[in-house]
């Protein structure tokens, strides 16, 4: 049974700076490829990023070039660091877990809600 538990969700000004933390357990973390994904309300989810289990890191065009993903494997943890965030980048963020030899995301996490606003 893998477990994923989001934190570090919050409000935060647009400009402003927020790191979001997955700590993932019941799993071979280094094993898995990790992502991002965030759903804002009346939209559908969408992936944020993904880091590969081998090192390679995506991102989508929204958010290129401000944030960035990483993963820690003795905390057995994935963060998302978001800077310069915009209001459109409100929504839910949900990490996610990809096993070796599945095709999609398979395990999720609760997900962590951020707000972006004056």
């Amino acid at each position: 049974q893998v477990h994923l538990v989001e934190s570090g969700g919050g409000w935060v000004q647009p400009g402003g700076s927020l790191r979001l933390s997955c700590e993932a357990s019941g799993t071979i973390f280094s094993a898995y490829d990790m992502g991002w994904y965030r759903q804002a309300p009346g939209k559908q989810r969408e992936l944020v990023s993904i880091t590969a289990r081998r090192g390679s890191t995506s991102y989508a065009d929204s958010v290129k070039g401000r944030f960035t993903i990483s993963r820690d494997h003795a905390k057995n943890t994935v963060y998302l660091q978001m800077n310069n965030v915009k209001p459109e980048d409100t929504a839910v963020y949900y990490c996610a877990g990809r096993a070796p030899t599945a095709s999609v995301f398979g395990f999720w996490g609760q997900g962590t809600q951020v707000t972006v606003s004056t």
